[in-house]
């Protein structure tokens, strides 16, 4: 397992650290937008040019360092760079192997299925924790160098760093939960990206139309609230939530993937 876990992070170190990399620009550019623009921004609020809806979902307080902050942690962007390893790997982990021929390879070896997955768990959540870590970094970064750390408060940064590696490890949890269930690339992404795409829609559009409030208790993406956290009234039943999916979609996975039948390659 050991062996398999090292050579999983090898082989993606490379892809893994530009992903981190562009994560820290884009998180220490949050502050510097927020230094540069926040006063232009609030004038065009108080001059009622842009919509109270679209303000709300920006979270109400994008006039502050931590709105900003927060409004970079789920902006689309943000999301899908996360997602890269989260979803992408997971996704590839099994179904890519499989489709390729190569999988056969791996399950040759004294090591069983059970064992496989999570060690691919595993490294799903080693890389998400690095994906979430560096945004923050940058926008600690960035913080400091528009002289705004003081308005930073670790505890809370900390509690945003595990919600957000939770969210992810879900989303990757689910993805190779389906990546386990099919031979092919296509209808496991089809699988699980019609779930997580559903899911983040559903997010936008209870934030966005108040008759809608309700479905955004349907989405997953609902429980990472950085708003929130960084305001000081984080909920812990999020990550109560978040670990319910990612342990569900493993769990589902283990017994799938133990039992199921793998044709010889086509």
């Amino acid at each position: 397992m050991k062996v398999l876990l090292a050579h999983t992070l090898r082989a993606n170190a490379a892809r893994l650290l530009i992903v981190a990399l562009g994560l820290a620009v884009w998180g220490f550019l949050m502050p510097i937008i927020y230094k540069t623009f926040g006063a232009d921004f609030k004038k065009m609020v108080d001059a009622g040019l842009i919509p109270k809806a679209f303000v709300d979902f920006l979270g109400g307080n994008v006039l502050t360092l931590a709105g900003s902050i927060s409004l970079g942690v789920i902006h689309p962007i943000a999301v899908f760079l996360k997602a890269l390893f989260a979803v992408g790997f997971g996704l590839y982990a099994v179904a890519g192997e499989r489709q390729r021929g190569t999988l056969e390879v791996l399950l040759a070896r004294p090591i069983n299925r059970r064992a496989v997955h999570a060690v691919l768990l595993v490294a799903i959540a080693m890389f998400s924790a690095v994906a979430v870590a560096a945004e923050i970094v940058g926008a600690i970064a960035g913080s400091a160098a528009v002289g705004l750390t003081d308005e930073l408060v670790p505890g809370q940064l900390a509690f945003l760093w595990l919600n957000g590696l939770l969210l992810y490890v879900a989303l990757g949890s689910l993805a190779l939960a389906a990546s386990v269930s099919f031979d092919r690339v296509a209808p496991a992404a089809t699988a699980a990206l019609s779930i997580i795409v559903l899911s983040y829609v559903l997010e936008i559009l209870a934030e966005l139309w108040p008759n809608a409030r309700d479905l955004g208790a349907w989405s997953i993406f609902h429980y990472l609230d950085p708003r929130s956290i960084l305001s000081g009234s984080s909920q812990s039943g999020d990550l109560v939530v978040l670990s319910i999916v990612a342990l569900a979609a493993a769990a589902y996975a283990q017994v799938v993937f133990a039992r199921r039948d793998l044709a010889a390659p086509s």
